[in-house]
């Protein structure tokens, strides 16, 4: 990195930090499946340096989007981006002392969308480019189909594998290594996520229904004991008409995420109880 990026990278604005667990080298930037640029942004408004190397261009502005490309793979500032818009996600992503919740949709040197941290800039946002709302990325959090896809992408993101699980460690996408920091990833929730108890108790986030009602989606809580004994898992469908088990997604020790069946709060006595997140509206 040059000395002129880390100056300016230690001058954008430090907010809140989640940090983020980042390879030797590779920083992650975070883009969308490409778009259709919307018609009232005028192509190719500006173009910045960036300062690091192999930053991951996205498809979308869903930071769990696809990888479309990489820049920077060899040298930091080689590349420059031509930005002709941007999107305020609301993830915050950072690197170091950089924070920003924004990605630039971009058309060079790959197009796609990339985090406002790669660019070699002071501001926490490009200057002189658009704001516009992502045609193509996903600003509404309330659908059960994308709750299940975001939890999906933990089963391969640590390089085809799954992410570990860890209570202490964050991501790459700024939330918690833990059953609740997942939950809340695939809930779409601030990061670094609410912890299970909050999953479980706040009725701005979920409501209590019977185990018998679970949809694709909703939650399986365990909320009482200890940090070792509360558990959260994502409930995905029934495996049979009887309701003896389901399938759901789990972040847990040892195996970090995974994708099994469950008999979480089907026996008698069990403390696991059945929660719909509010963001569904039903």
């Amino acid at each position: 990195m040059s000395p002129r990026a880390g100056k300016l990278r230690k001058i954008l604005p430090t907010l809140a930090l989640t940090c983020l667990t980042v390879p030797a080298l590779a920083v992650s930037a975070h883009a969308t499946t490409p778009t259709t640029t919307p018609a009232s942004v005028s192509q190719a408004a500006a173009s910045f340096p960036t300062w690091g190397t192999r930053w991951v261009v996205h498809a979308t502005s869903d930071i769990n989007s696809p990888s479309v490309g990489m820049i920077n793979q060899n040298s930091a500032g080689q590349d420059r981006i031509t930005a002709d818009y941007q999107v305020d996600t609301g993830h915050r992503v950072c690197e170091g002392s950089a924070c920003s919740t924004f990605m630039a949709h971009i058309t060079a040197p790959v197009t796609g969308f990339l985090t406002v941290v790669a660019v070699d800039i002071p501001e926490d946002r490009l200057p002189g480019v658009p704001v516009q709302g992502d045609p193509g990325g996903d600003p509404q959090t309330g659908s059960r189909q994308r709750t299940l896809e975001r939890a999906a992408t933990w089963l391969t993101a640590n390089g085809g594998r799954p992410v570990p699980y860890n209570q202490s460690a964050y991501w790459r996408d700024g939330y918690r290594q833990d059953c609740s920091g997942y939950a809340s990833m695939a809930l779409g929730l601030p990061t670094p996520g609410t912890n299970t108890v909050g999953l479980a108790t706040n009725r701005n986030l979920t409501r209590p229904i019977a185990m018998g009602e679970l949809q694709p989606g909703d939650l399986v809580i365990d909320a009482i004991g200890n940090s070792n004994t509360r558990h959260v898992v994502i409930f995905e469908r029934w495996n049979d008409a009887a309701h003896t088990s389901y399938l759901a997604y789990e972040q847990r020790g040892g195996p970090g995420t995974t994708h099994r069946t469950l008999t979480y709060g089907l026996n008698g006595g069990s403390e696991y109880r059945a929660y719909r997140p509010v963001q569904y509206g039903d």
